[in-house]
């Protein structure tokens, strides 16, 4: 009876002993309850989901490495870059700091891909990882996104709506990227001759957008139809298909 709320049960226990099923139900609900804070489970899902979101993108992150150290491209210039630092050399090194050939190799695979994370931006999802961008710190941030948020569009409003000002490169390129409704980090992965093929074409221009996003559907439907793998499923579904029920005697 340490509770308030059950000693104002056992009261009315006091007062109306008919009423049995009433009070077993109140007391074994109090019992049984669980005592554990709302906000306590939700702080740490949360932690939970930020820490797995951590460490899948380094994942990731180190995916993307190791795939372009198989690249010629990369691997070679990285090779270029090691040896014009020095650094392949350190790694033969004779007398009795002499190494295996196999110990070798495993330190030069660890300078090129030092060298290619140092060298090489890499956008879009397998980029590195930032703490920013965990649940955590997002729903944290959100107050703040919201207020620059806010701030931004006032000054879009005032620039490019009231006083009729032309759009910079900046302010063209987040229009396309808007028309096609990619993130910023898809954005981000493009080619820059394709950022600059939609400028050329004034993309930021919906007239302009519609016909070039016609222009990439057809050429999308003849590279499918001259696709030999297209052209199976197709014959599959015009003759068999997902659905079909046929009986065959045995």
């Amino acid at each position: 009876l340490q509770d308030e709320e059950t000693r104002k049960d056992y009261d009315y226990m006091l007062d109306h002993p008919e009423e049995y099923y009433r009070h077993y139900y109140h007391y074994y609900s109090r019992r049984l309850t669980p005592k554990v804070d709302v906000r306590i489970v939700i702080l740490v899902t949360v932690c939970a989901i930020s820490v797995f979101q951590f460490f899948s993108w380094w994942s990731s992150y180190n995916e993307a490495i190791n795939y372009l150290a198989t690249v010629p491209k990369y691997r070679i210039q990285a090779t270029e870059i090691a040896r014009q630092q020095g650094l392949l050399n350190k790694t033969k090194e004779k007398g009795k700091n002499r190494r295996s050939k196999e110990e070798i190799r495993e330190e030069e695979e660890e300078i090129i891909k030092d060298i290619i994370k140092n060298k090489i931006d890499i956008k879009g999802g397998y980029q590195k990882p930032k703490i920013y961008d965990i649940l955590l710190f997002q729903i944290l941030l959100a107050p703040f996104y919201l207020c620059k948020y806010i701030v931004w569009y006032c000054w879009w409003f005032y620039c490019f709506t009231i006083k009729g000002q032309e759009y910079g490169v900046e302010e063209k390129l987040y229009i396309i990227r808007r028309y096609m409704k990619m993130s910023q980090s898809q954005f981000d992965s493009l080619e820059d001759h394709q950022k600059d093929t939609f400028l050329e074409r004034q993309l930021w221009i919906r007239e302009n957008y519609e016909v070039y996003k016609r222009e990439q559907e057809e050429e999308l439907k003849k590279k499918m139809a001259m696709d030999p793998r297209w052209k199976r499923y197709r014959r599959w579904m015009k003759n068999e298909g997902p659905g079909r029920l046929t009986f065959i005697d045995d």
